[in-house]
């Protein structure tokens, strides 16, 4: 059940042993969102009764998002600290409950988020010396940020409990064998989400069926962080507003810290009426929206995947993107499903806008480059890639 998409994983395939009578999967994440739980759910629909699937969250509540809880399907959900977020729980706590509940589950497999974490570590740490096999979740990329070479020999040392890792793409999969993860034991799949609950929630065809392409709007699906570079968007729908007739609206779905400047470069630009702020909005609604959508948005100077392309994707919605964009090497393609441009080039991703607002032919084609590029985005593939690392004979 090896994705063609990962090519350099089939090496393991001999390495394959059954998986008949063993124990658990767990997943530890420290918040569930709408895709911790695509992904459980199909790792556990897809080992039915040979291995039960175990959800870790450390806290009920996200100091980053504001999800609503979804319905869980097929695999049970352990969460540490109901009452409060993991972020003010204490070091000793949440590693004391995390790890009990760890060992409580025999000869299972583990899958952790949030390395860097000291709870995390250590938890890694006694699983490993206990002769546990444990495995890291991870889409971090080298050139995410400026690297200091001594925070990466220490970074080797927070992997060392690891016995392989599960990252979302190509240059994901560089770095961590650039931090001495072997080629063989590093697969891709970890970014991906459900193409059929996405679907589900936007309850009509997506593009270039749907709604018609006269009435599609832009969109930006990000938090209101400098990261997501949304003032270079704002100046290039400026550009774009002033170069047609009937300018489509932008809809910023997302809230943060940058919220309020961004309003006021809404006033400054004169765009009031044009830019419809939505606020964090749940998975329905995203899908909703993109139903309607003509091109989505990710002008990003620090993105480790986007998770939004998946969404777009699932509904036939072309992406302007940037090059910091991880989506890019797995699902991205220039003139077939979006256009690359440069972060801090707000007059080409005006040109881009215009030239997909005014070009109902090429909207159409790009739409269904994103149709067809969607199925490597989908959740199946995080279901390979923990087949494959759970399936490994051999020392770690």
């Amino acid at each position: 059940m090896v994705s063609s998409a990962d090519a350099p994983a089939n090496s393991i395939n001999r390495n394959l042993v059954s998986t008949d009578s063993v124990g658990p999967i767990v997943f530890v994440w420290d918040n569930f969102g709408p895709m911790h739980v695509d992904r459980c759910e199909a790792v556990a629909e897809h080992f039915t009764s040979r291995r039960a699937v175990i959800g870790i969250e450390l806290s009920a509540v996200s100091d980053v998002y504001q999800w609503t809880p979804s319905k869980i399907v097929g695999f049970r959900k352990i969460t540490l600290f109901p009452e409060l977020s993991f972020e003010r729980s204490t070091l000793w706590r949440c590693f004391n409950r995390l790890l009990k509940t760890c060992l409580s589950q025999s000869r299972a497999d583990y899958f952790f988020c949030h390395y860097e974490r000291p709870e995390i570590y250590l938890t890694a740490v006694i699983l490993r010396l206990l002769g546990r096999r444990v495995f890291v979740m991870n889409d971090s990329k080298l050139d995410d940020k400026p690297r200091m070479i001594w925070r990466e020999m220490a970074k080797s040392i927070a992997f060392w409990p690891y016995c392989g890792a599960l990252v979302s793409g190509k240059r994901a999969k560089e770095y961590m064998e650039f931090l001495h993860f072997a080629e063989s034991r590093t697969v891709s799949g970890y970014d991906t989400l459900s193409l059929r609950r996405i679907r589900a929630l936007a309850e009509t065809d997506p593009a270039p069926g749907g709604w018609p392409f006269e009435t599609r709007h832009f969109t930006v699906v990000a938090r209101m962080v400098p990261k997501k570079n949304i003032p270079i968007v704002l100046e290039a729908y400026a550009i774009y507003a002033t170069s047609v007739a009937n300018p489509r609206p932008l809809h910023l779905c997302g809230s943060g810290e940058l919220e309020a400047a961004l309003r006021k470069q809404v006033v400054n630009l004169n765009l009031q009426g044009l830019i419809i702020f939505r606020g964090f909005i749940q998975s329905e609604e995203i899908a909703k929206t993109l139903a309607q959508t003509l091109v989505l948005i990710l002008m990003s100077v620090e993105e480790q995947f986007g998770l939004a392309v998946i969404e777009a994707h699932a509904m036939g919605v072309p992406v302007i993107f940037s090059a910091a964009c991880g989506a890019r090497d797995e699902l991205l393609r220039t003139a077939v499903n979006g256009f690359l441009v440069e972060a801090d080039n707000p007059a080409g991703l005006a040109y881009f806008m215009r030239l997909i607002a005014t070009n109902e032919v090429l909207w159409r084609r790009l739409a269904q480059g994103a149709l067809q590029a969607a199925p490597r985005g989908d959740v199946s593939r995080f279901v390979d890639a923990v087949e494959l690392l759970s399936s490994m004979t051999g020392r770690c």
